[in-house]
């Protein structure tokens, strides 16, 4: 007999296959309108999150993911994935361990957290800089102003607005 999976651990499913073929869109319809998504780099709502999956998706020519541990009820749900690609700024090779947790509301996701070491991350992708700065918290701070600013950028460059996005 065939295993049934509660309908939102299916939905988040979705949404990493999706990304696994860098489609944004696809990914992207699985978040309610006024999404929440937050990372140790990004805190972002709504169309803005879209508007991020959409550039990291562009950006991952080289991306590899795999995901697994998924799972969901009724309220809320997590998963385990993990990502190989080029970090697009510094052509330095990145392998990074995510643990994701998500709230539904509606048959969307309207809550999505990524938690992953960001020292971990800034030591591959910064490279020397982000093995000896990392852990400070003026580098971090410095890091998501950065990536905020790229984020900006990528939307104007685009003409993305919440009607689009």
């Amino acid at each position: 007999m065939a295993a049934v999976t509660h309908p939102n651990a299916d939905l988040v499913a979705s949404f990493y296959k999706a990304f696994q073929i860098r489609d944004a869109v696809a990914m992207t319809a699985c978040y309610a309108p006024t999404v929440q998504f937050r990372d140790v780099v990004f805190a972002l709502e709504g169309w803005r999150a879209r508007a991020m999956w959409r550039m990291l998706c562009e950006r991952g020519k080289d991306l590899r993911l795999e995901f697994g541990a998924v799972e969901a009820d009724d309220v809320s749900g997590s998963a385990h994935w993990e990502a190989w690609y080029t970090f697009s700024t510094t052509g330095r090779p990145v392998h990074n361990v995510v643990t994701a947790s998500f709230r539904f509301a509606d048959g969307r996701i309207c809550v999505h957290e990524d938690r992953f070491a960001f020292y971990r991350w800034a030591s591959q992708a910064l490279g020397p800089t982000g093995r000896l700065f990392g852990w400070a918290p003026p580098f971090q701070a410095a890091v998501r102003r950065r990536s905020a600013a790229a984020l900006e950028a990528y939307i104007e460059k685009r003409g993305i607005t919440e009607a689009t996005a």
